[in-house]
């Protein structure tokens, strides 16, 4: 066993409590979250978004503040009333550009060094994401159009059209109907460049670069401006795409394309050998290489993302660290071209990386805790990192990868509050493998009693409970409540090599199961606080579908369980869901043709054993895992007889987002695990 490293709230000097209280839900909601830090060119500002959230207005805001890497005071740089995000240095570092709302549309703003925000692109559409030229005369920007329209104002023009018309339906000829938690209306990202005139504001009608492909650029429904990139000399943009056509739902064939940054001809495929996704397009200094992501394994998101390189004049590519073993993520370029940064998740921690691109050597820069993002600069690192302890703050790294802090967004808030101890644990799992977890004490925890445990089970399936300050499934928040927490990494989890990720296709009800259940009983033998015999099941999505299916196989242990938009049905899972590639990998094939691999781990067929009381929760936006498949676990649970309550949100999708519902799910949840875990 080892005591979880972290930037706890000691480490701000804030345990001299007089009268400590327990970290609560309402606490999780409230907190100030950091992200995008991003030093100036010379290293001597930094600028970051801070997130608010106004509770009684069920709502958040976005603003930048700016500090130095030393640390100090922040102060706000952007209007109160209006969102700021997104926040790019000019290359001079003279002006720092960002997305604001403050005109009623996001658009892109610049403010100077006196301190005045100014407009620069006035389009009407939204600019959805977007990136400075390194020649800083031209900018590259996304925004969500009509296909078919030769002009933003074509594009404006036809979704208030549709937005008038008393005529409501809409007529899909082919998939997507409908991804995340939104219908298609028609739309599709597409990726412009405008050039900035002599004042500086974008050009009235940019040129639209991809209108040739049947693509979103960026990607639905998460990607970023990280999918394109200028050239170094600004003549040319390297982006990621996925052609849609009729295999869209079922494909992940994202490729890179180069096409002039004028629009003078059409894009060209840089990876089409490649069937797998190729994504994060990174140019060296000199133009001659390009760094970018891949998957080798057609049809799956889960496998591990390879740096490679690109030499752009032979066309020949070569995997960078190919005996690393994690899957790479916000990759970036040091100055001196010869290393490439990256984040990847890594034993229960998401360090920052150093991969020399030549030899392939790879080294930590940054570790403990969970790192979100990072920005470089004049040899200056900075990185927003939480913990298990520790809600999202900023940090300077220094040559030797100690931290130290340059914000304390949460101080005050966080002062008089107490949070459970995390302690790491490992144990013998299926085929042998060493497999962690974690435990969390209840906050008062005083030795010799024992304690009702939350056993958490995290989705995925491919994801990982890290060190990490998580602002929906917080431990914290169950500690705080009274509950010891145990949370296992089983096989399936990401950090532990690919081999280990893989071995849940396939396998969702056996190998992860026995890992489980071995990480339960190893729990218990090293931690006699955990009361076994009063113990509460939950999951959401992937842990969601476990929480069902345990319910059939493996009840015995558990006082009660929680399901969060799991998976009830395995086989209609397929047909309701969105991104069909994630179903067909999972279970090696579709489910007309391979139907007994759907119903090998089908919870519904084990409903005649379900005995243990359930709370179910379903958002009525999700259509990962749809509404469907909450209301019919609640029908088979109302119909067996086993005590049971559905709790339903319309307006969240797959994650509970708004400030007030997030209050009422964990204050729901908990009274549901107190209801079945009081001692007789």
């Amino acid at each position: 066993m080892r005591r979880i490293a972290a930037a706890t709230l000691l480490a701000l000097g804030m345990t001299s409590m007089v009268h400590a209280r327990p970290f609560t839900a309402r606490d999780l909601v409230t907190l100030d979250r950091v992200s995008a830090p991003r030093l100036s060119p010379d290293g001597q500002r930094l600028v970051y978004v801070l997130r608010s959230v106004d509770y009684d207005a069920n709502k958040s805001s976005y603003a930048l503040y700016e500090t130095t890497p030393r640390g100090g005071d922040s102060h706000r740089l952007t209007a109160i009333g209006s969102n700021a995000t997104s926040p790019q240095w000019s290359g001079d570092g003279k002006s720092l550009y960002f997305l604001s709302n403050r005109t009623g549309s996001s658009q892109v703003w610049r403010l100077d060094s006196a301190g005045e925000a100014r407009q620069i692109t006035r389009y009407p559409v939204d600019v959805d994401s977007y990136t400075l030229a390194p020649d800083g005369a031209h900018i590259a920007f996304s925004a969500q159009v009509d296909p078919l329209c030769p002009t933003l104002k074509c594009s404006a023009d036809h979704a208030a059209a549709r937005a008038a018309s008393k005529a409501t339906g809409t007529l899909y000829a082919r998939l997507f109907a409908r991804h995340w938690d939104t219908w298609e209306d028609g739309t599709r990202a597409q990726l412009f460049v405008a050039a900035l005139g002599a004042t500086g504001v974008g050009s009235d009608e940019p040129i639209r670069v991809a209108k040739s492909l049947d693509a979103d650029v960026p990607s639905k429904p998460f990607g970023d401006d990280s999918e394109y990139r200028f050239s170094p000399d600004s003549r040319t943009i390297y982006f990621a795409a996925r052609i849609a056509g009729t295999t869209e739902a079922w494909s992940t064939n994202f490729d890179l394309y180069t096409v002039p940054a004028d629009g003078s001809a059409e894009p060209m495929n840089l990876t089409a050998s490649n069937l797998a996704w190729d994504t994060a397009p990174v140019p060296s200094s000199d133009g001659r290489h390009l760094y970018y992501l891949a998957m080798s394994k057609p049809a799956h998101e889960a496998d591990r993302f390879r740096i490679m390189d690109l030499d752009l004049t032979t066309h020949r590519s070569r995997e960078v660290a190919g005996q690393w073993d994690r899957s790479a993520g916000a990759l970036s370029l040091s100055a001196d071209g010869r290393t490439l940064n990256a984040l990847a998740d890594d034993q229960g921690e998401r360090p920052l990386f150093a991969i020399d691109i030549a030899s392939g050597t790879v080294n930590r820069v940054a570790a403990g805790g969970n790192i979100t993002d990072y920005t470089q600069a004049k040899g200056i690192t900075v990185v927003a990192r939480d913990a298990l302890k520790a809600p999202a703050d900023l940090y300077r790294v220094d040559a030797h990868g100690q931290l130290s802090a340059v914000t304390q967004v949460n101080a005050q808030r966080l002062a008089g509050v107490e949070m459970g101890e995390p302690e790491e644990f490992h144990f013998k799992g299926w085929n042998g493998d060493t497999v962690r977890g974690y435990v969390v004490k209840p906050v008062g925890y005083q030795a010799g009693h024992r304690y009702p445990v939350a056993f958490l089970i995290h989705g995925g399936p491919q994801g990982s409970w890290l060190d990490d300050f998580h602002y929906r499934w917080n431990p914290q928040t169950y500690a705080g409540a009274g509950f010891a927490v145990v949370a296992i990494d089983f096989h399936g989890s990401t950090g532990y090599g690919q081999a280990f990720t893989d071995a849940i296709s396939g396998h969702w009800g056996d190998r992860p199961l026995e890992d489980l259940q071995k990480g339960w009983a190893a729990a218990q033998a090293q931690f006699p606080f955990l009361a076994g015999d009063q113990a509460c099941a939950l999951g959401a999505s992937y842990g969601g579908y476990m929480v069902y299916w345990m319910a059939g196989v493996w009840s015995k242990p558990w006082k009660c369980f929680v399901d969060h938009d799991g998976v009830f049905d395995t086989r209609f899972m397929y047909y309701a869901t969105e991104e069909l590639w994630f179903e067909e990998t999972e279970n090696a094939g579709t489910p007309f043709e391979h139907p007994e691999n759907y119903e090998r781990f089908n919870p519904l067929n084990h409903v005649a054993d379900w005995h243990v009381p359930m709370l179910v929760v379903q958002g009525g936006r999700d259509y990962r895992v749809t509404p469907d498949q909450g209301v019919a676990a609640f029908t088979a649970l109302q119909r067996r007889g086993v005590p049971s309550e559905f709790l339903h949100y319309p307006d969240e999708n797959h994650w509970v987002l708004k400030p007030q519902n997030s209050v009422e799910w964990h204050d729901a949840v908990e009274a549901w695990l107190k209801r079945w875990t009081q001692s007789p």
